[in-house]
């Protein structure tokens, strides 16, 4: 399995959309701040949205996919020169729909991932506070069957259709995190996610850390990896990544260990070997500086919420 596919499994996600809107003429939509453990997305798929959020703003097109690790409240501004349509609040079995009289504006599908404590938080907490990924709606665009489906779901609204939707929507979380940084038309104003590297060398030591935790892996052993001297791993790594060599490593043998706490009842001193740590305490020191917590409360916690 593939790095970008190990990690949102180990991230144990759930998506939900929380309404789609399909309006007429110019609407700001407000978007209160999510409960820990919630991310909010948003999927445009037809028209154009300006959106902002801590006072920085983003410009979306049909095409574009918004995540927001760490976001408050934001808000959503509807581009047209259109006059503003009323619009009303429709229920439906699984799908919840805001829905104006007249041609739509746009296309609108807004919603939220949760994540599990522990590997999930670290996942995130590890990605920018903004991801945007424009993939348009051509006819190559891997968005555009994604987006048709879910069309078709939510205005079927029938058996299914919301696990249906689910589904997509954490396929287009793994297409954000694998092309975030590095398809065309995205803003540059925002960081691409680590997980889009497109250096083949550097995508080798992110499959390397990522499937091989325990391996005693060292600069010169990553440098090895990706085929250049320790110098240009570093300095290519912490341009293309944000992080540094060394953060990744530790906090990626932290994501590991944190799934093997919550989904395993495997011992310390096992789990501790299996991210690359000769001694429990040595692990557990590296895991409290990454996660603000032990692995040992993390794992009564997470047992406390499955009780």
């Amino acid at each position: 399995m593939d790095a970008i596919s190990t990690l949102i499994r180990m991230a144990r996600l759930e998506a939900s959309i929380d309404v789609r809107c399909l309006l007429t003429g110019s609407h700001i939509l407000d978007n209160p701040p999510r409960p820990p453990g919630e991310v909010p997305f948003h999927v445009l798929l037809e028209g154009r949205c300006v959106a902002e959020s801590d006072g920085r703003t983003l410009d979306l097109s049909a095409g574009d996919v918004l995540v927001l690790p760490r976001a408050g409240r934001h808000r959503l501004r509807v581009v047209t020169e259109v006059p503003p349509v009323p619009a009303d609040l429709r229920e439906g079995a699984s799908v919840t729909t805001l829905r104006s009289d007249g041609v739509p504006s746009v296309d609108l599908f807004c919603g939220h991932y949760t994540y599990r404590p522990g590997a999930g938080a670290l996942l995130f907490d590890g990605l920018p506070d903004v991801l945007h990924a424009s993939f348009g709606m051509g006819a190559g665009s891997p968005l555009r069957p994604l987006g048709e489906l879910m069309r078709t779901e939510a205005s079927s609204d029938g058996p299914g259709a919301g696990a249906l939707l689910a589904s997509l929507c954490e396929a287009l979380l793994a297409l954000t995190l694998r092309d975030g940084g590095s398809n065309e038309g995205r803003s540059t104003a925002f960081s691409g996610p680590w997980t889009a590297v497109v250096d083949p060398g550097l995508q080798a030591v992110v499959n390397a850390v990522v499937h091989d935790p325990d391996h005693p892996w060292t600069l010169a052993a990553l440098a090895t990896v990706a085929g250049v001297s320790r110098a240009t791993l570093v300095r290519r790594f912490s341009a293309a990544t944000g992080v540094g060599v060394a953060e990744f490593l530790t906090r990626t043998r932290m994501t590991v260990a944190a799934d093997l706490l919550t989904t395993t009842e495997r011992g310390l001193d096992d789990i501790a070997a299996s991210v690359g740590y000769r001694s429990a305490s040595a692990f557990g020191r590296a895991f409290r500086t990454v996660t603000g917590t032990t692995p040992a409360r993390l794992r009564r916690a997470t047992a406390l919420r499955g009780a």
